[in-house]
């Protein structure tokens, strides 16, 4: 029976499927049509990752209290070098 998909794939089972790909295209036992299809398939997850980590990034906000007590809503720097 075959794995049926219920809505969009999230990042986490994209992840897993996206390194299960790299692991078959790394082992060489592909041929070349389904190293070709492994690659268009993993180009699609790389694309569904990077959207929802970008996603993530603009709802990721810090509250920070300043020295007069108020409160201030900053973006999260999750530095350049991520």
């Amino acid at each position: 029976m075959a794995k049926k998909e219920e809505g969009p794939l999230g990042f986490e089972a994209a992840l897993a499927r996206l390194e299960e790909l790299v692991a078959k295209m790394e082992s060489g036992e592909l041929d070349l049509d389904a190293m070709i299809a492994a690659f268009e398939e993993g180009q699609r997850l790389v694309k569904l990752c990077t959207a929802r980590l970008n996603e993530v990034e603009r709802k990721i906000e810090t509250i920070v209290k300043d020295s007069s007590g108020g409160v201030t809503v900053t973006p999260l720097d999750i530095g350049a070098g991520a």
